[in-house]
């Protein structure tokens, strides 16, 4: 058996590149994915998977609006679970005859994290400003935006995995898992120890990073829409990013390179990942994976 390898797959593995989440678009781009992920579990790595659920989310967020005056709204956290749930399914099917198991994951975040007091997410879609304080009146947060109004949320640090034990077991009897998918379903401890659901969204970089760790893998994925992360993004002098460095990277990171809503969590999620004692981590495009595991393309964070 070769390394364990956990790959965090971005919502264009998810979606149709016009990012479509239509069910037959979904299954569409699940199936070519899966089949990247197959030729990995053949060559003798042991895979576990997360991903990304926003467009998921974004769905089910619109049918509880549209559909608020019949039934009441569902919370985030049960959006979580329901798209965890539906997207493995589609993951198992595409990876048939390969064993495959999925495991509802709750991650567990600090009711205390500052997130909670400054709300920030963007999740759903745009509305006007009545419909926006429409939903303000069941409790919800919503801000003005260029394009409209949107519902903001926290989003919290992950801080465990509550089921990665469950998922090693599994992996144990033979599994390629699938765990804490969109970074898993938000949980807090109250008062009195019992843990619930909270209203938060959780970056899914991060989510896997502490994932990565808590199953033991060797190397982090996390697989995007381009081959490497970039230095001079949008400039006239881009510059991909090869094998780097923790500390090289961090400089980087604190010049400004990434942008906090596309690659900077990515490259974050890196870091932390080596800094708290993985191999390496690696940035690429999915259709390279098997590429940039071998080290021929895709930016390789190591710690030296």
């Amino acid at each position: 058996m070769d390394e364990r390898v956990l790959i965090a797959l971005g919502g264009n593995a998810m979606t149709a590149p016009d990012g479509s989440a239509a069910p037959a678009d979904q299954l569409r781009a699940v199936e070519l994915a899966m089949g990247h992920v197959a030729t990995l579990i053949r060559a003798g790595h042991e895979v576990v998977l997360t991903h990304g659920n926003g467009p998921q989310v974004g769905n089910i967020l619109l049918k509880n609006q549209l559909t608020s005056h019949v039934v009441p709204p569902v919370p985030l956290d049960w959006c979580g679970a329901q798209t965890q749930a539906t997207i493995g399914t589609m993951i198992m099917n595409s990876l048939d005859p390969l064993p495959a198991a999925v495991v509802v994951t709750r991650t567990l975040v600090d009711p205390d994290d500052p997130a909670f007091a400054d709300p920030v997410k963007p999740i759903g879609q745009y509305f006007s400003e009545d419909e926006a304080r429409r939903f303000e009146q069941l409790g919800q947060t919503w801000r003005k935006f260029e394009r409209g109004w949107r519902r903001v949320v926290a989003s919290p640090r992950p801080i465990e995995i509550l089921d990665a034990g469950t998922a090693v077991a599994l992996m144990a009897a033979g599994y390629t898992i699938v765990a804490a998918g969109g970074g898993g379903v938000p949980v807090a401890r109250g008062a009195d120890g019992r843990l619930a659901g909270v209203e938060a969204v959780i970056d899914k970089d991060h989510a896997a990073a502490v994932l990565a760790r808590a199953v033991r893998a060797g190397v982090l994925v996390i697989a995007t829409d381009v081959p490497n992360a970039i230095l001079g993004y949008g400039t006239a002098d881009p510059r991909p990013i090869g094998v780097v460095s923790v500390a090289e990277l961090r400089e980087h990171q604190a010049a400004g390179h990434f942008a906090s809503g596309s690659m900077g969590p990515k490259v974050e999620a890196a870091l932390r990942f080596v800094e708290d004692g993985g191999q390496r981590a690696v940035i690429t495009s999915l259709d390279h994976i098997s590429d940039a595991l071998s080290g021929n393309i895709g930016t390789t964070v190591t710690e030296s």
